[in-house]
């Protein structure tokens, strides 16, 4: 007698190796939520929460060791607060005018690599020769066109040379030497290195080797990465990121800021963020394209993705920063798994805030 065909086991097979390794991953432990909950950390019940709503620009200055209260004198305090807000106008100066998201993001960081404070453009750290190295990207949301330079050591505001290599060539990256030719052939004034020069930076520098002389080991900073994103009448979004790397680096070192997908992503109807951080784990964790597919494929919410990127996944490869997120809807986030993040928003209605300390919250 023909055996009958059991047509319910494929059927059911499929289910099984569907869900026992959901089952599986469901019963491990939650990792711990990193060093420092960030300023939209879990809230009751553990979901985070988002920074702000109704945002149109949000630009960052940087993550990693907080600056205190207990320790800041009001003079500091007012120029990191006015150099954020600074850049905040810059940028919203454009939205208001008509302009769009890609402009306005230029128009910030442009702002922020002219603010010694900052580790982009003027005041940029020095590498380990006593050199100053250079990165850049900018993404636009409509298209996924994005441009970048790595490694420039010739021009005054990065941001630009990046746009420029988006709208008037057909690659996304361009490094060193041709690089800093490029832009000075498209209308970018040269600078010499000794533009970027700060005394705080050359003291980082000598304690750095200082350090390393004596431990054997590189004492390598990595705060004052500057970024912005922004959303525009068209509900078209924009992201860019600008930094000096970090000091006593090797030269020739790219981090990810100047990398599409690490440390800079945009994509109209989903999500815009700009990274900063430690940027060798960043580029491993694709830290800004994993947020953004959180979004469009795992059904996140932009304050749940950016947390879960920052401030779960990535300090489980070593290393911590922060992230500055806005998706299509002017929904704002800014986890940190660092110290500190500096950081600021500017609302459609033109309110503007900054952050700089780590007890300050959203809203």
């Amino acid at each position: 007698m023909r055996p009958r065909p059991r047509s319910w086991i494929v059927p059911v097979l499929a289910l099984l190796v569907t869900l026992v390794p959901a089952l599986a991953l469901s019963a491990l432990p939650r990792p711990a939520g990193g060093p420092a909950e960030p300023a939209a950390a879990a809230a009751a019940g553990g979901a985070p929460r988002p920074e702000a709503r109704d945002v149109v620009l949000a630009v960052h200055g940087g993550a990693g060791t907080a600056l205190r209260r207990e320790s800041t004198g009001a003079r500091t305090e007012r120029a990191y607060r006015d150099g954020l807000a600074e850049a905040l106008r810059a940028g919203h100066g454009v939205l208001r005018r008509g302009g769009d998201s890609v402009a306005a993001v230029e128009a910030a960081v442009r702002v922020l690599e002219d603010n010694a404070l900052f580790n982009a453009g003027k005041g940029a750290v020095f590498t380990e020769d006593a050199g100053h190295e250079l990165d850049a990207s900018v993404m636009r949301g409509s298209d996924l066109a994005a441009g970048a330079v790595a490694g420039v050591r010739h021009v005054r505001n990065p941001v630009s040379a990046a746009r420029l290599v988006m709208e008037r060539t057909r690659h996304v990256l361009l490094a060193g030497e041709a690089a800093d030719a490029f832009a000075a052939r498209n209308g970018l004034t040269p600078v010499t290195q000794d533009y970027f020069w700060t005394q705080k930076r050359w003291d980082e520098l000598m304690k750095a080797k200082q350090t390393r002389t004596a431990t054997g080991t590189p004492d390598a900073s990595m705060t004052g990465t500057v970024g912005a994103v922004a959303l525009d009448g068209r509900r078209g979004l924009a992201a860019a990121t600008s930094t000096g790397g970090m000091t006593n680096k090797m030269a020739g070192r790219v981090g990810d800021s100047p990398v599409v997908g690490a440390g800079t992503y945009a994509k109209d109807g989903n999500v815009a963020a700009s990274a900063t951080g430690q940027g060798e784990v960043f580029l491993r964790g694709a830290a800004t394209a994993t947020l953004s597919h959180l979004v469009e494929f795992g059904g996140m919410d932009v304050a749940a993705a950016a947390h879960e990127v920052v401030v779960r996944r990535l300090p489980k490869l070593g290393g911590t920063g922060g992230v500055i997120a806005l998706d299509s809807r002017g929904t704002y986030a800014a986890p940190h798994s660092s110290e500190g993040m500096l950081h600021g928003y500017v609302t459609a209605d033109g309110r503007i805030v900054t952050r700089i300390f780590p007890d300050e919250r959203g809203d």
